[in-house]
């Protein structure tokens, strides 16, 4: 019986995906299981389709024949809390080389689908203010990959930067997006670190979640723009790390940057099965999964100090800053050459522990939810 629910309601969303007004409705099928999500802006040839559900988990589909200039829209969590609104608005990969240094960098990682536990971040530093909006002048805000899986607000996630971005630009600072190795899973359709909302919702539509983030949506347009690695001032951002491999590779950075967002919407074997050059990207020593600046585990291929020397000659820079791997606190590495800022978010909220990285005024500190800083024992400049 089940079985033959579930491909009614596949046929009824069949239905509404191709219909040319509004539709609502509440699925019987694993609705518990579905919360707040979206919206999700999907871009056909001659329409726009707006999919998004409520707290009760009504999945409301919309289709126009284009959105008006400026076109707003709410986003919430998957509570319905934290409300803020977004704007549509025009995008471009952002430059992986900006030489400026603003007196102040804010730099995270891997929030997860936490939006809780990025709000109280970014407020308690005085990044964003009461109303979620911009707050943190011409500094700016470095956020290094790994949105998706795990949590239920990955959507709500992704707009929030989404509109901040716009903002910080505005007020003359910036918000820059560093690709992490789970937004180019889920982008490629593997699910398998995602909650079940984000598997359920697309099953009822006739659809994979991919549909929703592909290169057909808005949200997966904006994705595709970001960069895998960015050298800001005298850092170089990257999610996972630079190895030996990477440095034998020695591929221009805009070269590893516009390949990887070209295959981001492509299944992962068939990635690697492209070209050497892709399999190496998108592999175990590639930017977005290598381990071996912070694990020392034969496994991992961990990198020497002189090899990290090296690269940061190369691309001429103090600092390598990463996130990708798990640690009980923001740490530097390799005598301050190397800092991962990935940390347990919820549990380092819960407990006081640095999540965040604050570059001031060319002195480094870890940051703690409600602002506590303690300066990292990392000499401003190394190279």
């Amino acid at each position: 019986m089940k079985k033959i629910l579930a491909l009614l309601w596949a046929f009824v969303f069949a239905f509404a995906l191709s219909a040319p007004a509004a539709f609502a409705v509440s699925p019987a099928i694993q609705q518990d299981s579905l919360s707040a999500d979206g919206p999700y802006i999907l871009y056909g040839s001659d329409f726009v389709k707006v999919i998004e559900v409520d707290v009760q988990g009504n999945i409301s589909i919309k289709q126009r024949t284009q959105l008006p200039e400026g076109f707003t829209f709410q986003v919430t969590d998957h509570r319905g809390r934290y409300p803020f609104e977004v704007t549509l608005r025009p995008f471009a990969r952002q430059e992986w080389r900006q030489p400026d240094i603003p007196d102040r960098t804010f730099v995270m990682s891997d929030p997860h689908g936490r939006l809780d536990c990025v709000i109280d971040l970014l407020h308690g530093n005085q990044v964003i203010d009461d109303d979620l909006r911009w707050a943190f002048g011409d500094g700016r805000l470095v956020v290094i990959g790994d949105i998706a899986d795990r949590g239920k607000d990955v959507t709500a996630i992704y707009w929030l930067f989404y509109k901040l971005q716009q903002e910080a630009a505005d007020a003359g600072g910036s918000v820059v997006m560093i690709l992490g190795n789970h937004e180019t899973m889920e982008a490629a359709g593997d699910m398998r670190y995602a909650e079940p909302k984000y598997k359920i919702l697309p099953g009822i539509l006739g659809m994979e979640y991919k549909d929703l983030i592909g290169p057909d949506s808005e949200l997966g347009r904006w994705i595709a723009s970001w960069n895998a690695i960015s050298i800001l001032g005298r850092d170089i951002y990257v999610h996972a790390g630079l190895g030996k491999e990477f440095y034998d590779w020695n591929l221009p950075v805009p070269e590893v940057n516009e390949k990887i967002s070209n295959a981001l919407f492509t299944p992962n074997r068939e990635r690697r099965a492209q070209n050497d050059t892709l399999d190496f990207l998108y592999g175990t020593y590639g930017p977005i999964w290598f381990r071996g600046l912070v694990l020392k585990g034969a496994n991992r291929h961990p990198v020497s100090s002189d090899t990290v020397d090296l690269l940061r000659t190369r691309y001429g820079v103090d600092h390598i800053i990463v996130g990708h791997t798990i640690f009980r606190s923001v740490k530097s590495f390799m005598d301050g050459r190397v800092i991962d800022v990935n940390v347990d978010n919820a549990v380092n909220r819960r407990k006081g522990r640095s999540r965040a990285l604050l570059i001031e005024n060319g002195v480094y500190y870890t940051v703690t939810d409600n602002g506590k800083r303690k300066r990292l024992p990392v000499p401003p400049t190394l190279y």
